[in-house]
């Protein structure tokens, strides 16, 4: 069965992951901003799940229509093909989001949804009331400009959730898809040494590694749709061995994270074990100020702190002056900088090369390129 997938992403990684999309197998990709669409079978759509680095979740579409009224908007979900799907004792809990549309009432949309799904399981399976005792699907629509797209969640927690990030060093971690999205950016390859002067809880390190080993980042997590009867359980354990059968067991990557909070760099440590690359990276408490390098070529990838109360800019702003000082131009050395800050190549004293804009979170940033 070729099924419609959607594949959300944070803003700006959407070149990154129709890459990456390309790379399992996908077809048709088109990328508009926020999300990746593609075509694939069930095979595809497990291997998205377990092996897409920067997607945030893997979606079937299972339709889209116009709807300015309830009425129509019923009428378009009731002629779905849910049944294709979703058995006639599973869970269909509906949640979703309107936008520059005539059907703004989120509540509203979720009931109108769930009464129509309910009506084309009536007519289907001749159910007078839909038990809702087995697997989840997760049913999931967005309406914008009063265009309907109504979907299925088939990973259930987001693809962020990698499993090995336990502790953090910072408030605000780094999340894991921006992190993978900037090595990617980065071309980390399995003989790189990255460096990352401000490793807070290691995701950029980590992430680094698992690429360079090309461990795929949800072969030891399960996904909603594995317990979905519609999807066999084989294609599920087939493309798992098969993506772990692509791991490079030795490698020649080298990871190094320095922190000025040594707990954080402990973290870090902790964190890279958990992942499967702990032999891969080390870390340890060293301030931004003594930072020298001995390699000969090395790639160095950092998010620097930054705060939004006066005193924590000021402190970020003298932070960006003292990293222009220790990241000298220098043969052989890239640098990779994530800020939010308008003036960061101002504080920093160089022009980057490249500037590539990227959401962490709602905080809008440029990745600045130094080669």
């Amino acid at each position: 069965m070729e099924l419609e997938l959607n594949a959300p992403c944070l803003f700006g990684l959407e070149g990154p992951l129709s890459h990456e999309i390309k790379r399992i197998g996908g077809s048709d990709i088109t990328a508009t901003d926020g999300k990746v669409t593609f075509k694939g079978d069930f095979s595809v759509l497990a291997r998205a799940n377990i092996c897409l680095r920067t997607a945030e979740r893997v979606f079937i579409v299972l339709g889209t229509f116009t709807a300015h009224s309830f009425t129509e908007l019923f009428d378009g979900v009731a002629q779905l093909p849910f049944e294709e799907f979703i058995g006639k004792d599973d869970a269909f809990p509906v949640k979703g989001w309107s936008l520059k549309s005539k059907l703004h009432s989120i509540p509203d949309c979720q009931r109108i949804i769930k009464r129509a799904a309910v009506r084309r399981f009536e007519h289907v399976y001749g159910l007078s009331q839909a038990p809702e005792t087995g697997a989840v699907h997760q049913i999931q629509f967005s309406i914008f400009k009063d265009e309907v797209t109504v979907m299925l969640d088939t990973t259930g927690p987001g693809l962020h959730k990698r499993g090995y990030r336990r502790g953090s060093g910072k408030e605000a971690p780094l999340k894991e898809t921006l992190a993978a999205g900037i090595i990617d950016i980065a071309h980390i390859k399995p003989d790189s040494v990255v460096i990352d002067p401000m490793c807070g809880s290691g995701t950029l390190l980590i992430e680094a590694a698992m690429r360079a080993s090309r461990i795929p980042p949800g072969a030891e997590r399960e996904f909603s749709a594995e317990n979905w009867d519609s999807i066999p359980k084989e294609v599920w354990k087939r493309e798992r061995e098969a993506a772990l059968a692509e791991v490079l067991r030795e490698i020649n990557f080298r990871g190094i994270g320095y922190d000025c909070d040594a707990e954080a760099a402990a973290i870090t440590a902790q964190n890279a074990a958990k992942a499967g690359v702990g032999k891969t990276i080390t870390a340890q408490a060293r301030d931004i100020s003594s930072f020298t390098c001995d390699e000969e070529k090395a790639v160095v990838i950092c998010n620097p702190p930054y705060g939004e109360r006066l005193l924590e800019v000021k402190a970020a702003e003298e932070l960006y002056r003292q990293m222009g000082k220790v990241f000298a131009p220098r043969p052989g050395y890239s640098y990779y900088i994530l800020s939010p800050h308008d003036e960061f190549e101002y504080l920093f004293g160089r022009k980057a090369k490249k500037r590539r804009k990227l959401y962490n979170g709602m905080i809008k940033c440029q990745l600045y390129m130094y080669y």
